[in-house]
Formats: structure tokens, sequence, C-alpha cells
């Protein structure tokens, strides 16, 4: 049992889901495809995938590379496609939900802050007005392959977990619970696991994909954090990953994959 001092890196977290993980394999179907994402603002973007990497090129000339990518899928047609990318000394997270039945996507871009935001510390920034978490995450929307248009992109901010109690295996080791308590936040515990006894209420993002199928996206304030997962209440599966920095210095990144086996433990409704 850890007391409430122990709290560790993204990095440490990475190595206690890594045994025995639960997570999804590598979606081979993307190999050799190329699709351009038109964004709502105006973004063009062409991504060619391989069997490992991904290459993409702004229309505009202005952003071109490559990265290591990770593509699952908890549902036929909807895929999730990771990466990190790495850009004038500035890394960000790089989140694509491809939605092929609509041919639509959500992209979330997360970054994590520079060492002096975090010693700002949450006093000053409750103060200040500012979030208390200073991990930043953008959501963008657009169409894959054909002209952007208003309403084109179904994916929309839902409140329909909220209320929702679920428990989440992620490993033979690895066990957490998740209550969604409003539309901005929700509390996690660790039940069991290298974080067993911690537990906090962070600030998060839910999005509807399709029935049943949500994108939910959370900022942690303590150890700077972004996770993102796909989870299926129909599938009774979660897939995603976790970012931060891979140990206490603020050099190098961890973006390790995280998947379940989800259950409902009970709903909440408030009157009124």
């Amino acid at each position: 049992m850890t007391t409430h001092t122990d709290w560790i890196s993204v990095g440490a977290l990475a190595d206690g889901f890594a045994p025995e993980a639960f997570i999804l394999p590598q979606l081979a179907e993307l190999a050799g495809q190329r699709m351009t994402l038109n964004f709502a603002n105006g973004w063009s973007i062409e991504h060619r995938f391989d069997a490992e990497q991904l290459h993409w090129h702004a229309a505009d000339g202005h952003s071109s590379g490559s990265a290591p990518y990770r593509a699952t899928s908890v549902r036929t047609g909807i895929v999730l496609v990771d990466f990190l990318k790495t850009e004038n000394g500035q890394t960000w997270s790089i989140s694509l939900v491809l939605d092929t039945l609509s041919q639509s996507f959500t992209a979330v871009i997360g970054s994590m802050p520079e060492a002096e935001e975090t010693r700002e510390g949450m006093f000053h920034r409750a103060l200040a007005g500012k979030p208390l978490t200073c991990v930043d995450a953008q959501f963008l929307h657009g169409t894959l392959d054909r002209p952007w248009q208003e309403g084109a992109c179904p994916h929309v901010p839902t409140a329909e977990l909220v209320g929702i109690r679920n428990l989440y295996r992620y490993s033979p080791t690895e066990e957490y619970e998740h209550i969604y308590l409003n539309e901005n936040f929700y509390t996690w515990q660790c039940l069991k696991g290298v974080e067993q006894g911690l537990c906090d209420t962070d600030r998060c993002h839910y999005y509807k994909i399709a029935d049943e199928l949500y994108l939910f996206v959370w900022r942690e304030k303590i150890i700077p954090t972004l996770g993102l997962v796909m989870i299926d209440l129909r599938a009774h599966r979660s897939d995603g990953k976790i970012f931060g920095h891979a140990e206490g210095g603020f050099e190098a990144f961890s973006n390790f994959p995280v998947a379940s086996y989800c259950s409902l433990i009970n709903t909440t409704v408030h009157e009124g």
C-alpha cells in the first residue's frame, strides 16, 4: 500500500503498466494508405502510413515530418492513431480519431508544461483564475478526403458519461476506478497497482463519437499528465495512451499505450 506522498513519474507508471498489459494489437490496415485531413480551421494535411511510420505534409508547406505511430480500433470503422511530433525543440502529443463511417475526424493536440510553469503552484493558479493543471489540450475537427463544411463531423461534447462509476482493469496488476462527476471533472483512484492508494479529481473532456463510444481525455495537475482513451461501453473495452515527462526532469517524454477491460459499477442520477 502506498502512502499519500508516493506520487511517481509517468515513466515509472509506464513500467508498472507494461507487464501483461491488455493493450490492443497494432492495426495493420492503415499501412499503404494516404488520407488528407481537412480541418475546420483551414488546415489541410496529407497523412501517409506505412507499417511503422506516419508521414505528414501540410498543403501550405509549413509542416512536414515522420514519426512512429500506434493505430488501434475498439470498434469497426473508428481508428485511433497516436504519435509524438517534435518540431523546433517542442514536442506535442497528437491523437487522431479517424471516423471512416462519417469521413470525419477529431484531433487532440497536447503539450506538457515547461519547468518554470510547474513551479507556479496550484494556489497561485487558483487565485489567478487559471486552470489548476498546466497540461494543455486542444480539440480540432475536420473531414477525411473531402472538403470541410459546418456540421460534417458528428463528434460532439457530451454529458452521457456523467454519473457513471466504472472499473478499469489494465493488466493483472493494475486496476482503477473512475467516477465521472460532471462535464468538467472526474475522480480516479488506483485500487491495485503501482499507484495503489492514490486518488485525485482532475479536469477532463468527453466527446461522443458514436452510440456508446466516447473519447475521454484527462489532464492531471500533480504529476503533469495527459491521458486519452476511447471507451466502448458496448464492448466493455477501452484503449488509448498516457503522455508525460519520463522522469522527474523535463528532457524526455513517455507516451505509452493503455487498454482495459471495463465494467459498470453503478450510475448516480442527480435530480433537479
